[in-house]
């Protein structure tokens, strides 16, 4: 009897999902049942699939995203733990995880946790989240270096609102919002709202809701 940890991985990214693919498939412990390319095939998957542990990205190109499917895949089968995974530097997604129950989270390029450790104590009963934010370079500072209302300006900006759609959405006033744009520049160097909103966008800094979950209702 086959007794190894079954494993799931899914990564609409082809090297993304080899990585993790190989990874499992040199763990002793573990057993690799499928990569798939999407969240929606991940939780057709669990579905018809006895799975110990799910490794499932979060910004997905074709249909559903890995938050959204995670919340489906707990609600249904909550004794399947679940690592989710983001290129991103984008961190209001850990409360979210933690809100839905997802035992671990881990950023593929800034995380200090090998995926093999996260797995090994994932599966043992710990919930691991980063201790630290992640901190890549934006412009002349480091994200780490923007406040957190900083942040959430930057993110409704990389979705092309206004200052007025964005004061609306974040609850402050337009001035406050064109405020805050200007401090960012002055942080970072960038000298254009559209210059900051395409870096930021491009290193993936923050990522708008819209751009996360784009693709969920087809």
């Amino acid at each position: 009897m086959d007794d190894r940890i079954r494993v799931v991985v899914a990564d609409d990214q082809n090297i993304s999902r080899g990585f993790f693919e190989m990874y499992v498939r040199a763990a002793i412990r573990y057993q690799l049942l499928a990569g798939l390319r999407s969240a929606r095939d991940a939780v057709a998957y669990v579905d018809e699939h006895e799975t110990d542990l799910l490794i499932l990205d979060i910004v997905m190109q074709n249909g559903m995203d890995g938050l959204t499917a995670a919340g489906e895949i707990k609600r249904k089968h909550p004794e399947v733990r679940i690592i989710l995974t983001t290129s991103t530097s984008e961190t209001s997604w850990e409360q979210k995880a933690r809100e839905i129950g997802i035992e671990s989270f881990w950023y593929k390029e800034y995380d200090s946790h090998s995926l093999l450790d996260l797995m090994d104590r994932t599966m043992a009963g710990e919930s691991v989240y980063p201790e630290d934010a992640p901190k890549p370079p934006f412009g002349s500072v480091t994200r780490a270096d923007l406040t957190e209302r900083e942040l959430d300006v930057l993110r409704e900006l990389t979705g092309s609102l206004t200052n007025e759609e964005i004061a609306e959405r974040l609850n402050i006033s337009p001035n406050t919002v064109k405020r805050h744009i200007q401090n960012i520049m002055e942080k970072t160097g960038f000298e254009s709202r559209l210059d900051l909103a395409m870096n930021a966008k491009a290193l993936g800094i923050v990522v708008h809701e819209e751009d996360r979950t784009r693709g969920n209702e087809t």
